[in-house]
């Protein structure tokens, strides 16, 4: 019978590979077992089926990691039955970045992802802003685990691991997050003035990212309650509810994210939700003889050695590294603010928190966060 069918499979065969993007394995189809490729049949071209499962496997379908860290993505592949001599296999990594992955992923969506690095035996080659800080670990046979170096905060998403073997493929899915810190942010003219564009800009000038729903999400479980309607990194536009009230969706809605859902992001304007996470520097309250205006409190960090602070440098250094001092500082959009680890009497309100003065005029007095 086996005889019968090789034909058959070979004809087949022979016609996927004629197919636009063929390239030497059928795309979107897999029925669990490998096919050699012509190295392994007869000699005439022909592939034929011999019963190897190939099994592509994670025990971590997400990972956690702090920025500016290394980070393993685990991936191994095997063989059932187990093969008496090696075989030559490919490796692809690629990436779908946080801001593309919706809840049910669609053939769409994985057709978004970007490659991050290809391998075959020793040689390699790494894509894009992952060139030079991504590696395999290849710890023992099998193993393609990917280890990325120097994470950045646009690294999360979901990261897909692919083994090739001829025509035959297995992959496997592993989520990276950054453990970090979201917080609501306005410009200095007001509630609602950044469409989609401005906001991810805004976020980015306070060494931000604009928030994922996951992000937003993990927020609110740990107490988040912020009732103006900020851009998240999907385009969607939301906000966090813990305490229902009139105002925020009514008394009667249960706490949850309130979703005003997709919104144009040209001409529809709104807040943003900004993530941060650690930084590698530090984040201080600059000890000054006097207070000072915007303008002097930016000459005295660069005279200490530093540079004004952020407020994504804040809120990073409060939540990931237990910032707390009760005066209120300068920070570089022309905020004042404090972080309170600890919350006290004569420090605002009874819970932790950055607590925050707005956008007062440039030239009151106060003290200054620096960072360096």
């Amino acid at each position: 019978m086996l005889d019968l069918l090789r034909p058959l499979l070979a004809v087949c065969s022979y016609l996927l590979l004629l197919l636009p993007g063929g390239q030497g394995r059928i795309p979107l189809y897999n029925n669990g077992f490998h096919y050699q490729d012509i190295g392994n049949g007869d000699g005439n071209g022909e592939i034929y089926f011999n019963g190897v499962r190939l099994h592509v496997e994670s025990p971590q379908p997400s990972v956690s990691a702090t920025r500016g860290s290394s980070v393993t993505l685990p991936c191994h592949y095997r063989y059932e039955p187990e093969l008496t001599t090696p075989r030559r296999t490919r490796v692809k990594w690629s990436w779908l970045p946080a801001n593309t992955i919706s809840a049910l992923a669609s053939p769409e969506a994985f057709a978004g992802e970007t490659e991050v690095m290809v391998a075959m035996g020793n040689r390699h080659r790494s894509y894009g802003n992952f060139r030079g800080r991504v590696r395999l670990r290849r710890s023992a046979p099998g193993d393609m685990s990917l280890v990325i170096d120097e994470l950045q905060l646009n690294d999360t998403g979901r990261y897909r691991c692919e083994v090739i073997d001829g025509l035959e493929d297995e992959s496997v899915t592993v989520d990276l997050e950054l453990r970090g810190v979201v917080f609501p942010y306005y410009s200095q003219k007001g509630r609602y003035h950044f469409n989609y564009f401005g906001a991810q800009q805004a976020c980015q000038d306070q060494d931000a990212a604009l928030a994922t729903f996951e992000q937003l999400f993990a927020a609110w479980e740990e107490g988040l309650d912020w009732c103006n309607a900020g851009w998240l990194a999907d385009g969607t536009v939301q906000y966090p509810i813990t305490a229902p009230r009139d105002g925020c969706g009514g008394v009667n809605l249960a706490p949850g994210l309130r979703s005003y859902g997709q919104r144009h992001r040209l001409l529809h304007s709104f807040d943003a939700f900004c993530f941060s996470a650690s930084v590698k520097g530090t984040v201080y309250y600059l000890q000054h003889p006097a207070k000072l205006n915007f303008t002097e409190a930016v000459q005295a960090c660069a005279s200490d050695g530093s540079q004004i602070a952020r407020v994504g440098q804040l809120y990073g250094a409060w939540r990931l590294m237990g910032l707390d001092h009760c005066d209120a500082g300068w920070l570089a959009d022309g905020s004042v603010r404090y972080p309170i680890a600890k919350a006290r009497a004569n420090c605002g309100p009874p819970e932790p928190g950055v607590r925050s003065f707005g956008f007062p005029s440039l030239y009151l007095k106060f003290g200054v966060y620096c960072y360096r």
